[in-house]
């Protein structure tokens, strides 16, 4: 019965929650009957969407719209080259946008969308390819297809056996298993991803070097081997990264003379006054190259607990720092 006008429902907690269990019980079946009935279909579609010299077109109506705009976004972003076109757009005017050398795959549960029955016609006669995703084996949409994928369920989760629940979550499942079977297929790569995600962590991640990100030039903190500790606390106090590089002449990178260093000198009870960089600096400073992903950089400082790096290129010459903070702007880490 319809509640009336500006009166909330009474939720039953017991029964919604039986609900939601349900629903989850009903969806893995469906899903686990895909995984039963999968076979030859699958690795035909997989293996013309790998020689398609044009796009993937994928297309559909209603719930399968929605499921088939993702399913294309999946696709594009996992190196197939893909697009959405909305059945009701295409019987009205952008069903140019699909050519010969295209591929489609349409979504139907039913197979029998007025819209879709209008447009397979058409889409023989170019000589595109059809994958049909349907419940319907049998229906017009997989009697025009090259390949039939079954995604059909015993029953939808919705309790009136109406709404597209457990059939929509079957369309996803499979739209998902052709984008992971096509990206191994192509050998794609975490690199690959990143780069059809550059606004993204992992874009950033995974396409940000050091030299992107790093301090150069006169930003640098540096210092001669003979400088006194004076003009070393001032070169590093002007740069402020909490370091200072010792170079020579050729800007060789000798050592490094840190905050840290210094607590410990003063720690010791060492004169400030006396000394030069040569005697107070580390050794061995850790180091990265220019070329490095900014993440390396990340990991270095993380792995040996510090807060900056030095950067220098294959002939040990200094030519850039950074520092934690230089990575967290570059959002990095």
């Amino acid at each position: 019965m319809t509640e009336a006008v500006g009166t909330p429902p009474t939720l039953d907690v017991e029964r919604a929650l039986r609900l939601a269990r349900e629903t989850f019980e009903i969806e893995m079946h469906a899903i686990d009957g895909l995984r039963q009935r999968v076979g030859p279909p699958f690795a035909q579609a997989v293996q013309a969407m790998l020689q398609v010299r044009g796009r993937v077109v994928v297309m559909g109506m209603g719930k399968s719209g929605h499921i088939g705009r993702k399913m294309a976004a999946t696709l594009a972003s996992t190196g197939t080259p893909a697009l959405f076109v909305h059945t009701g757009e295409a019987i009205h005017g952008d069903l140019g946008m699909i050519r010969a050398d295209d591929l489609l795959v349409a979504i139907s549960n039913s197979g029998e969308s007025d819209e879709l029955a209008a447009i397979l016609p058409v889409v023989k006669r170019l000589g595109t390819p059809v994958i049909a995703m349907t419940g319907k084996p049998d229906s017009t949409l997989a009697r025009h297809a090259d390949v039939v994928l079954d995604c059909a369920v015993e029953k939808e989760a919705c309790p009136l056996n109406l709404a597209p629940t457990a059939s929509s979550t079957a369309q996803m499942a499979m739209g998902d298993a052709l984008a992971v079977a096509l990206l191994d297929a192509r050998g794609f790569k975490a690199e690959d991803f990143a780069r059809a995600h550059p606004g993204g962590a992992l874009g950033r991640r995974l396409l940000t070097h050091v030299r992107d990100v790093m301090r150069g030039g006169s930003a640098v903190p540096r210092i001669a081997p003979q400088a006194g500790l004076t003009e070393v606390m001032r070169e590093m106090s002007r740069k402020g990264l909490g370091a200072v590089a010792v170079v020579d002449d050729r800007q060789q990178l000798l050592g490094i003379f840190t905050d840290g260093d210094l607590r410990r000198l003063v720690e010791q009870g060492g004169d400030l006054r006396m000394g030069t960089a040569r005697e107070v600096m580390s050794l061995s400073p850790k180091t990265i190259t220019p070329d490095a992903l900014a993440v390396d950089a990340a990991q270095l400082m993380e792995r040996h607990r510090i807060t900056s790096v030095l950067v220098v290129d294959h002939a040990g010459v200094l030519c850039g720092a950074l520092n934690s903070n230089d990575l967290m702007r570059a959002k990095v880490i």
